[in-house]
């Protein structure tokens, strides 16, 4: 059974940035995640939370298998801000979780 997909509101102004050649990759690795949310090199970092690479890009988002959802977090380039405050980014994923 496949995962739904939901973006934090975030996520949309962080692709806007992103040139359009990489956002094509990025959304269709999001879309992959739905058929296989832990596709083999992702990551996991912290409690429900992983990040995919994408090229010079990250995904972090989170699984949550017990609702069947992933939760799309932040997506931008790696840096050492990339995986400051994890616990924020887990957060922004449980509201989003919960919005409905």
């Amino acid at each position: 059974m496949p995962y739904e997909l939901k973006l934090h509101r975030d996520v949309e102004k962080q692709l806007r940035r992103i040139p359009k050649k990489q956002q094509e990759r990025l959304v269709n690795t999001m879309r992959s995640l739905c058929e296989d949310p832990r596709p083999q090199g992702c990551e996991h970092l912290q409690n429900e939370l992983n990040r995919v690479r994408v090229g010079e890009y990250r995904i972090v988002y989170g699984v949550f298998d017990d609702e069947v959802v992933i939760v799309i977090c932040k997506v931008g380039r790696r840096s050492e801000k990339t995986y400051r405050n994890l616990e924020i980014l887990l957060d922004k994923a449980l509201r989003e979780l919960l919005k409905d």
